[in-house]
């Protein structure tokens, strides 16, 4: 049965460093540079203690390990480049959080295309706003649907940008993730089948990026 989980993940380095190989060509020559590094390392500190065969060949796993740390990072770094400045990213950075979170993306989007997404976890309902100076207005007005519709839960918003106070993309994921828990698992459950029938809009989101889930294969 865990045959399925291991072809899961093997796609997701194929797709990981497909991306990475198109946005940052030249991390992969960091990484196989790493790697060497290592080895070499390995071997003289072996030289210089008697033992070059031993640390030379513990320096295998070692630096596969510091070259698949790098790839992640510049993989990670990649995937954002990737779906920067394009329409829905934050959406995209959002359901990538596979665990403890649900969100609907664009439950409101004006013409100027600003959006709101919908966040909803144990931290309550998180309204993450994405586009202009219009997005203030989106989110007020969001905010109060949700408290007709959801009296008495806790509503955090969060404007995506470079601005002061807003959230970048790239931090966007670890501040939804920091916001302080406020529902049981039982009220959780309860606001996620009142919100069940309003969806959003039916629009296309770029890729997300997924190496944060990248993991070697288990043995």
């Amino acid at each position: 049965m865990a045959e399925p989980e291991k072809q899961g993940q093997l796609a997701v380095l194929k797709d990981a460093f497909a991306l990475t190989k198109k946005n940052k060509p030249l991390s992969l020559v960091w990484c196989a540079l790493a790697f060497i590094i290592v080895i070499i390392g390995g071997y003289l500190l072996g030289k210089s203690l008697h033992h070059p065969v031993y640390f030379g060949i513990l320096g295998i796993p070692v630096g596969i390990l510091v070259a698949f740390f790098l790839f992640t990072r510049f993989a990670n770094s990649a995937a954002f480049a990737s779906i920067e400045n394009q329409l829905g990213a934050g959406a995209s950075v959002l359901m990538s959080i596979r665990k403890g979170f649900t969100t609907t993306p664009a439950v409101s989007v004006s013409r100027t295309q600003d959006m709101v997404h919908r966040t909803v976890g144990r931290a309550g309902i998180i309204l993450i706003g994405e586009g202009g100076a219009g997005v203030r207005a989106l989110l007020i007005d969001e905010r109060r649907k949700m408290e007709r519709f959801i009296p008495g839960i806790a509503i955090t918003e969060i404007i995506v940008g470079d601005h002061s106070g807003q959230v970048s993309l790239r931090k966007l994921q670890k501040a939804v993730k920091k916001l302080p828990k406020k529902l049981s698992k039982g009220q959780l459950r309860e606001v996620r089948t009142r919100l069940k029938g309003v969806g959003g809009l039916n629009m296309p989101i770029p890729k997300g990026p997924m190496p944060k889930g990248v993991r070697l294969p288990k043995r």
